[in-house]
């Protein structure tokens, strides 16, 4: 690449940033600072005037609390961009808050950006020109269960085969690393947004009662788990009677919350199962040594690790701090030029997966 002055001048006064775009949260990692945004994908338009009135944490709060002239939106479905254009405006709003916060001026940074492993040559061309048109001046990419690896400490450039569990909002991310490369990978739209839906499915057929989003979400948080606890638990469940539609409340213990869950649970253990299966046997030896890894928020899941060793029997664990392994990856990779070249060369050569 020719020496560009203007650009180096630029990157005088930029910091060069980590952004794991996911469908639920997106988190970014300053060079140097560590994590310093951790918002909701969310942003709200007023579809009268078309202006954006709210992104991140000011907009999640409008979520089911709008008048019909204003709609929160995810620009993110399932892990891929479902809206450029306001994508492109929540990727602007996050790089400059970046900027300001610190006191600069023009943002011109460098920018890793997580993307899931299933994603399309079309919508990797998406993330990139949104993160260009933002106002990044170099864009790179990085598969989400690569990133979630290096920010969980796996050896990725060793000759020893890693498993990357990645259970984000929007999709699941598996896969089996080595020698810095994919070998073996599926994706599954079974994942945290799916958790929630359930678990309205189940309030709807069960209950006969109508709950929103960010109460499922709760509900998940608070009494979900895949693997019986120690001591079970109940929480209450609030919503609309669909019947009278009067406020109705229900005690729901963890026993029901797990299988209403057991839908989703099953698809991401089924999912692990189908990678390992596919995985060259020399590699399989080093994962029964080493085990999984799990990351992301759906790793929080209660008893989903003991669900998973108990189906595959491998060791299973997870990971530090695992809502932040793929932004931190994405940081760390901008650190290691040959880590960066790597992965970018990876993600150019690889089809979605399975």
């Amino acid at each position: 690449m020719a020496f560009n002055p203007l650009s180096s001048f630029l990157g005088m006064f930029s910091h060069d940033i980590g952004i794991d775009l996911g469908t639920a949260n997106t988190l970014v990692s300053v060079r140097g600072r560590g994590i310093v945004i951790d918002e909701p994908s969310v942003v709200a338009i007023d579809t009268v005037s078309k202006l954006v009135l709210a992104i991140g944490n000011d907009a999640k709060l409008m979520v089911g609390r709008t008048p019909s002239t204003i709609v929160a939106v995810r620009p993110l479905r399932d892990g891929v961009i479902s809206d450029f254009a306001v994508t492109e405006r929540m990727l602007q709003y996050f790089i400059r808050a970046v900027h300001e916060r610190f006191g600069l001026g023009v943002p011109k940074p460098r920018v890793v950006i997580g993307i899931p492993s299933g994603a399309t040559e079309v919508e990797k061309r998406a993330v990139h020109d949104a993160a260009v048109a933002a106002g990044a001046r170099s864009s790179y990419l990085i598969e989400e269960p690569m990133a979630g690896a290096i920010g969980s400490g796996l050896p990725v450039m060793d000759a020893t085969g890693t498993m990357i569990v990645d259970i984000g909002g929007g999709t699941t991310e598996i896969a089996v690393i080595a020698l810095g490369g994919i070998v073996v990978s599926s994706s599954s739209r079974a994942a945290g947004d799916a958790m929630d839906q359930a678990l309205m499915v189940y309030a709807r057929q069960v209950h006969n009662m109508l709950i929103g989003e960010r109460s499922a979400e709760r509900i998940k948080m608070e009494a979900g788990s895949a693997y019986p606890l120690d001591e079970e638990e109940t929480v209450e469940m609030r919503g609309r009677d669909l019947a009278t539609g009067l406020p109705k409340v229900v005690e729901l213990s963890t026993v029901e919350v797990r299988d209403s869950l057991l839908p989703v649970t099953n698809e991401i253990v089924q999912a692990v199962r189908s990678t390992i299966e596919r995985t060259p046997p020399e590699l399989v030896a080093d994962l029964m040594m080493h085990g999984i890894a799990m990351a992301g928020g759906g790793a929080l899941l209660r008893g989903l690790d003991r669900r998973i060793a108990a189906e595959t029997r491998f060791p299973t664990y997870v990971a530090e701090d695992p809502l932040r392994t793929v932004v931190r990856g994405c940081a760390e990779a901008l650190e290691e030029a040959t880590t960066l070249q790597k992965v970018q060369a990876a993600v150019a050569m690889r089809r979605p997966p399975r």
